[in-house]
């Protein structure tokens, strides 16, 4: 599954589609608005486990911009992180939208 940044995710499990903000040959960090809080809330996909979660540290420094999206995407790709054990699902991909293997 080829998914670059901009393109959009939606899990089977949730209502809203989530933003590709990093992606990288293993992990794609992704966000979707929390309104409520003028935030965003983030997922961590693992293409070769086919898992999704938060990355696994106590104080995460956030996924509100690229840039930290971009920072916690080298974390996981050198193995300093990983997606958490304790808050990690199992990868049910409903549908992508704007990638190059659009379903």
């Amino acid at each position: 599954m080829n998914v670059e940044v901009g393109a959009r995710i939606r899990f089977a499990e949730e209502k809203q589609a989530y933003t590709v903000q990093a992606s990288g040959k293993r992990y794609k960090v992704c966000t979707k608005p929390f309104n409520l809080k003028k935030t965003v809330l983030y997922t961590v996909v693992d293409m070769v486990e086919k898992v999704r979660g938060t990355e696994n540290l106590i104080f995460c420094a956030g996924a509100e911009t690229k840039e930290q999206c971009n920072e916690m995407l080298e974390r996981l790709e050198s193995g300093e992180t990983a997606v958490s054990f304790r808050n990690r699902i199992p990868l049910a991909v409903d549908k992508i939208m704007g990638s190059t293997n659009d379903r």
